[in-house]
């Protein structure tokens, strides 16, 4: 049975909403924090540590005594391979390296990305198959998994936000090829299979796509009909050209290495939007687990 949970990206998207639910559901949680917690912040279950992912002891201090260690964090944003890097992957190797030496190993689960299914496309991505392998590398014999989500919207999302807002005025920016297909997946069915991989029995070894559960995902024209639908109006969708937006990414990341800031739009990011293939699997995690998802794109534009 889990009793305590090591989380680390509390403060952010999936974090906060996978934090409220394990408190719910009387699990306690352990969270690693950049910055000291002020009283407000303080709540019966819910303890925390300062410290980041480059701090040995601070992880060391995370992991003592809990029975699961549940790796939210991540960089999404960065101007450098290294700078992805030494989150995504060396961040994630220290994490392992902490619980792997307690006398009793908690089991590990990364939440990592469905573009680590795609290493060559960015930075980002290849950050992230990179800390997926120095997991098995480290994890000795700490029982682990690896949950690969697409594309998370739901309460608290900004990056999937903004789209659904054009959508909501009649207007979807295409930024990926016409035909290309896509999976989305809300945040509280990607909670749910956590909760139910922590109270497994046993802990689930292997890597798991997760999605929404709508067959072969979505092209397009599919999200526009389906906002149309459950907006009552006409969408019309704007195939924004590649050459512009890899000219408008390039412009960024050298204002971004210029200037000191750490770019969301990037060469490496339009490429991975332009994948024209992001569609996934979930059943092997419905075959292990038993979880399937509950919440489809046209259910969460309702609720938006």
């Amino acid at each position: 049975m889990t009793r305590l949970v090591a989380l680390t990206g509390a403060t952010g998207f999936i974090g906060a909403n996978l934090t409220r639910t394990l408190m719910t559901g009387g699990v306690g949680v352990r969270a690693l924090t950049r910055r000291p917690v002020s009283d407000d912040r303080a709540q019966e279950g819910l303890g925390w540590v300062t410290g980041t992912l480059d701090d040995e002891d601070a992880l060391e201090r995370l992991v003592q005594g809990v029975d699961a260690v549940v790796h939210c964090a991540g960089a999404v944003r960065g101007a450098t391979r290294r700078s992805f890097e030494d989150t995504n992957a060396f961040g994630t190797a220290r994490l392992v390296d902490a619980a792997a030496r307690q006398p009793t190993p908690p089991r590990f689960l990364l939440v990592s990305s469905l573009a680590a299914r795609e290493p060559q496309l960015s930075w980002y991505a290849a950050s992230k198959r990179h800390g997926e392998e120095l997991l098995r590398e480290r994890a000795g014999g700490m029982p682990w998994a690896i949950f690969r989500p697409t594309a998370v919207h739901g309460p608290g999302d900004r990056e999937m936000l903004p789209l659904f807002e054009w959508m909501r005025r009649g207007l979807l920016p295409v930024v990926g090829h016409a035909e290309g297909r896509i999976t989305l997946l809300h945040v509280d069915d990607l909670v749910s299979a956590v909760v139910r991989w922590l109270g497994h029995t046993e802990p689930v070894p292997g890597v798991f796509e997760l999605n929404d559960g709508t067959e072969d995902g979505y092209d397009w024209r599919l999200i526009a009909g389906i906002a149309e639908q459950v907006w009552r109006r006409s969408v019309r969708r704007v195939q924004v050209p590649a050459v512009l937006l890899f000219a408008l990414a390039g412009l960024n990341l050298g204002l971004a290495n210029l200037i000191g800031y750490a770019p969301m739009l990037t060469p490496g990011k339009i490429r991975e939007l332009r994948h024209p293939d992001w569609t996934s699997d979930n059943a092997p995690l419905t075959n292990a687990l038993g979880w399937k998802p509950g919440i489809d794109l046209a259910t969460a534009l309702r609720e938006l």
